[in-house]
């Protein structure tokens, strides 16, 4: 009965402001009275009647007006925050300064007579005191009533600095009902063992865990200023390890009017946890080479597409023409231009890349000045099974796109390549690396010719995390399907790098070009793909689902490369992005090959067409493959 009570009468009114003001109007009065009391005696206020009478009136007045002025009575009680006192504290300062000076300056010369400056400077104190408690009473009576325990979880905060304290405050104000902070964890010694927010700051050392045990805390939420810290120490698996749940919040310019939803805490992801330092680029540098021009991107719906186009839309783009094959994707894409860019003038083209027809009839409407090519087929198992296709969407599409760009005058031809174009064990690898070799000599026989040169860029980098089709979201999949996640190998490794970095470099790499070049970009360590697993099903916080080994799948290595061993790299600028020095192709030999290669594969003849790849890229070795028999015809 008290409980409905509450809500109905209590929770969900508020206070009119004519309630506030009367009851401020009540403690100034009483205030007043105190003040004589305490200052002379009780009697006095009796037989000082008159002065007191003239005190009290004029108090209220001058409180009144610097009430409005400050508007110390129009928030809601039981939400009074810190800058509600200030501005209590500073509209009585004001009045009774003002209530002070008059009562020196009038004294003796007119009728109206105040109480002296030690009853008016008691009075000031009394008000604050009573004005300040009363928002703090009611702010604690309806966090008492309001407050439902049952159903919070024990947790603790990791960073004991403004943006740990910042969280704090909005689990006490708006979380209360979700979340009990119990503790701070720090790694700055001058803290450690203190209070804060009536609870106490404990190291982040090896005894943490048995702190979170004796407190029934199974959850920590992480400081946004801590998650460089987490990705660089121990602690992430420490916590994994005991079942604990990692939850992050935003950074406090991005909480919703200053305040953290409950749907603003996050748990941290794999993503989250991959040891990577921050990568910068020289954004004038980038902006000078894409202002103002005509930007084309292939495979523009794809996850590496999509985001080169959020990029490049930064940078001010005169026109984006975006091209996919893939209908209801890029249709997305288009929404969200229309959403974020609505100023960009923006070209979304469903078109095949092998239909050269179609690909001149672009060109010659929008002659872009800058390609992304990054349309491609990828996946590996399915390019094993569909070797014409890897030629004719990779291979003939690249020279197709190639071949209009010098044709078009464009200035640069920037191609998404892949590490697994290194010493290729698949057909997708290997179409990527027969890419690669045409583009580069293309770019050579254009620089011993001289005149307007296309510059023809070529970056190669390893997985991106949250890719279309990669191991993560798969992962995930199975995770929350209960499981098996299923592992190839438990020695398979490899590099991953987030999208928004590698589209940062392919940026980079684009605009430091002259054409010619394969940019290698620094992966960082490789990544266990079962620990990756293993972290990720901790993540989940479920302790039923089992890790299966399938073996690896047609053309998979263990490990990819970067560079094949033979060949050196050079520095950049950037240390991140290196240049591979490889092996020169002839361009008039390199453009027969592939002639002959493009017109065996419509042949459909899987066997004669990965011979014919075999034969324009001899270090093609194929790996848990039915075209490893014709490796053994070569020996």
């Amino acid at each position: 009965m008290k409980h409905k009570f509450f809500h109905r009468y209590l929770s969900a009114k508020v206070l009119p402001i004519w309630t506030i003001l009367l009851i401020d109007v009540l403690i100034i009065v009483v205030s007043s009275l105190l003040a004589y009391a305490l200052r002379y005696d009780f009697r006095s206020i009796f037989l000082e009647s008159s002065t007191i009478d003239k005190t009290i009136v004029w108090t209220v007045i001058v409180n009144l007006v610097f009430f409005r002025v400050f508007r110390t009575y129009s928030n809601v009680l039981r939400f009074s925050s810190f800058i509600d006192i200030m501005r209590i504290f500073v509209s009585l300062t004001v009045s009774y300064a003002l209530l002070m000076i008059s009562s020196v300056l009038l004294a003796g010369y007119m009728d109206v007579r105040l109480a002296p400056v030690s009853v008016l400077f008691m009075a000031y104190i009394i008000s604050f005191a009573m004005m300040s408690c009363s928002r703090i009473v009611v702010k604690m009576f309806y966090e008492l009533l309001n407050f439902d325990g049952s159903h919070s979880a024990n947790v603790f905060i990791y960073g004991a600095k403004e943006a740990g304290v910042n969280i704090a405050k909005a689990l006490r104000v708006n979380l209360r009902n979700h979340y009990r902070l119990r503790g701070f964890i720090a790694d700055e010694p001058e803290l450690i063992n203190k209070v804060m927010m009536g609870v106490r700051v404990f190291p982040n050392d090896e005894s943490l865990i048995d702190v979170l045990s004796d407190r029934d805390v199974h959850a920590i939420i992480i400081s946004p200023a801590k998650m460089e810290e987490l990705k660089k120490s121990d602690m992430a698996d420490r916590l994994l390890a005991h079942n604990i749940k990692m939850m992050t919040a935003p950074p406090l310019s991005e909480w919703s009017g200053q305040t953290l939803n409950r749907t603003q805490l996050k748990e941290i992801q794999i993503e989250d946890l991959l040891q990577r330092n921050p990568i910068e680029i020289d954004i004038h540098k980038v902006a000078s080479h894409l202002e103002g021009k005509r930007v084309m991107i292939t495979g523009a719906a794809g996850s590496i597409g999509s985001e080169i186009m959020r990029q490049v839309a930064s940078f001010n783009p005169y026109k984006l023409i975006l091209i996919d094959q893939a209908e209801t994707p890029l249709h997305d894409i288009r929404l969200e231009l229309q959403d974020r860019w609505r100023d960009i003038d923006a070209e979304t083209i469903i078109a095949d890349i092998s239909n050269a027809t179609r690909m001149e009839d672009i060109f010659r409407e929008y002659k872009p000045q800058y390609i992304f090519h990054a349309a491609a087929y990828k996946h590996v198992p399915m390019m094993e099974d569909n070797v014409s296709e890897s030629i004719q969407i990779n291979v003939f599409g690249t020279r197709t796109l190639a071949d209009l760009a010098v044709k078009y005058n464009a200035e640069k031809f920037v191609m998404i390549s892949t590490d697994k174009a290194v010493n290729p064990t698949n057909v997708m690898g290997c179409s990527k690396r027969i890419c690669e070799i045409y583009v580069q000599s293309l770019a050579k026989k254009l620089q011993q010719k001289g005149g307007h040169v296309t510059q023809f860029i070529t970056t190669r980098f390893g997985n991106v995390l949250g890719s279309n089709g990669s191991v993560i979201p798969r992962f995930r999949d199975q995770i929350q399907r209960g499981g098996p996640v299923t592992v190839t190998h438990p020695e398979i490794i490899r590099y991953f790098m987030t999208i928004p970095e590698a589209c940062r470099l392919v940026l980079e790499a684009g605009s430091m070009g002259n054409g010619g070049e394969i940019y290698i970009f620094d992966m960082g360590k490789p990544v266990k793909i079962v620990d990756l697993a293993k972290r990720m099903i901790s993540l989940s916080g479920r302790t039923d689902v089992k890790i299966e080994f399938t073996g690896l799948r047609h053309g998979e290595k263990l490990y990819e490369e970067l560079l094949n061993v033979k060949e050196l790299t050079k520095p950049t600028y950037h240390e991140k992005i290196m240049i591979a020095t490889v092996r020169e192709y002839d361009y008039d030999e390199v453009k027969e090959r592939i002639q002959k290669l493009i017109d065996v594969s419509y042949t459909y003849d899987q066997m004669k067409i990965v011979s014919a790849m075999k034969d324009i890229v001899p270090e093609f070795i194929s790996k848990n493959s039915c075209f490893e028999a014709l490796d053994k015809k070569a020996d």
